[in-house]
């Protein structure tokens, strides 16, 4: 047995009402791919901060290669081998990818010798990247390109993952796959958290699980079925989810001819959308991230206006309507950006509840606001939908992301809304959290909610939508059913074919 490349013993980090990291001890052997595994607020994120210096632990040792391991910055870490991408992308839009790359470095080289560096790497790990490009005019798979180039660009030793699959497309799944097992051959350890079980057991030799805080187990993940780490993160047995009705009612929402100009230099026009979705029904709309997304929900929601008939609920105009006359004709919506979008970062969630729940669930009158029963109302959503947090009081920003999206979720759920259009209902969140969201959304719509789920989860969509399409460059394939739809057609679906040839992969497959 080889010593280990990184050693925990103890490791203990709490903050006021709760515990992050209870005693929490594994080791990281030389070319190994490690998952790291949990529920949402089981400590992950704040165990590999501690790894990355960016959190100083209470109590516990770390070595690495043997000798102690104390970073108190981020530069330490890196300085001694730890490179990290995280979940969320660290990027400027403007400014092209050498230039971002070259932010992260502590002493970069002259940029004509960085963006010869930048293409060598990324085409020997076939990652192909310009590095002449704007950021801003990349997809999401190539964003996460420019972050591990910068990673690798270190040599690091140790390469942390947080959800490097959350924005791909399975194709992209396969070529980053590939790329960390080059690494690992090369002799780079990695250590991988992820909620897509499947992908763990494909890609990852040993696996830690963590329960509020604490390392209550190990397994090889090749030799543990998916269900079985599901319910060792969860430590209870996982609920599948189940329709109770496949009944559906007359047409509420009717989106026809929407075209929309994007909010912003590098967002995407809408063109000529048309869809459809009846009471009681569940339309799945899918894409690689950037293609419309955003800019459909923003034009569902109210948050952008759009031009006459383009979008009408049960018959009715709404098109000239903000988001608080859509509220109160009962359509609400759940962006992707939880943080900053769904929710004001430093407002407690209590204030969080307010802001979308002040109408239906009339939390203001005479000019005042209802605060018992707005804290009563973030309460009942802490409390339905399993949220972990010491309290209604505490601030957004607070949450793990995971825990933030079953508090957006549920915010908006338990108001009743006629018609709910999300985007990235589950994602970041656990497998537990992820079957109750998608549960809790199959119940809105059996009690005859008009729904629109956007998801770059193509396993998601096909488990609750009766209805699929896709959108690429804001275009909207044909609406298809989703019984039946194989990985060919929805692939040709999302990257823009439409009618007779998806058709014909069909016939084909």
């Amino acid at each position: 047995m080889t010593a280990p490349l990184l050693s925990i013993s103890g490791l203990t980090k709490a903050y006021p009402g709760v515990v992050a990291n209870d005693n929490v001890s594994f080791d990281i052997g030389e070319s190994e791919v490690h998952a790291l595994l949990g529920e949402n607020g089981a400590g992950k994120s704040t165990l590999v901060k501690m790894i990355y210096g960016l959190v100083k632990p209470d109590s516990g040792t770390m070595t690495w290669k043997g000798q102690p391991f104390t970073p108190a910055e981020p530069k330490a870490a890196r300085a001694a081998g730890v490179a990290m991408v995280f979940q969320h992308f660290s990027l400027f839009d403007a400014l092209k990818v050498s230039e971002n790359v070259a932010l992260g470095m502590e002493d970069p080289p002259p940029m004509g010798d960085l963006a010869r560096r930048i293409r060598k790497v990324s085409e020997t790990y076939g990652l192909p990247l310009d590095p002449n490009r704007t950021v801003g005019d990349l997809s999401a798979g190539e964003r996460q390109r420019v972050e591990i180039i910068r990673c690798l660009l270190q040599d690091p030793k140790l390469l942390i993952m947080d959800e490097p699959t959350s924005v791909l497309t399975p194709q992209e799944v396969d070529i980053l796959f590939k790329t960390l097992n080059k690494l690992k051959e090369e002799g780079t350890s990695i250590l991988y958290i992820s909620h897509k079980l499947e992908e763990i057991r494909a890609l990852c030799d040993h696996a830690t699980i963590l329960r509020l805080g604490k390392n209550v187990g190990e397994c090889v993940p090749a030799e543990t079925s998916a269900r079985d780490m599901a319910e060792m993160m969860v430590g209870d047995t996982l609920q599948t989810p189940t329709r109770t009705t496949e009944k559906t009612g007359e047409v509420v929402l009717d989106v026809s001819g929407l075209s929309l100009e994007p909010a912003t230099p590098f967002g995407t026009k809408l063109k000529n959308i048309h869809f459809t979705v009846r009471a009681g029904e569940i339309l799945g709309i899918g894409g690689v991230a950037g293609n419309g997304q955003d800019e459909l929900l923003a034009a569902l929601s109210g948050e952008t206006l759009t031009w006459k008939d383009a979008v009408k609920v049960n018959g009715k105009e709404v098109a000239n309507l903000g988001p608080n006359a859509r509220r109160r004709m009962g359509i609400l919506a759940a962006p992707e950006e939880r943080l900053g979008h769904a929710a004001a970062p430093d407002m407690s969630l209590t204030e969080n509840a307010l802001l979308t729940g002040a109408i239906r669930e009339k939390l203001t009158g005479k000019g005042f606001v209802n605060w018992s029963g707005t804290t009563a109302f973030a309460e009942k959503i802490i409390k339905d939908f399993d949220v972990r947090t010491p309290g209604p009081h505490v601030a957004a920003r607070a949450l793990s992301g995971g825990n933030l999206q079953k508090f957006v979720i549920g915010r908006e759920v338990l108001q009743r809304p006629e018609v709910l259009i999300v985007n990235q209902p589950t994602w970041g969140v656990d497998a537990a959290a992820a079957a109750a969201i998608r549960q809790a959304l199959l119940d809105l719509a059996a009690n005859g909610a008009a729904i629109v789920v956007i998801s770059q989860d193509l396993d998601e969509l096909m488990e609750i939508s009766d209805r699929f399409g896709a959108l690429n460059e804001g275009r909207l394939s044909d609406i298809r059913p989703a019984a039946g739809l194989t990985i060919d057609e929805i692939g040709l679906m999302m990257g823009g074919a439409h009618g007779m040839e998806v058709a014909q992969v069909g016939e084909d497959a």
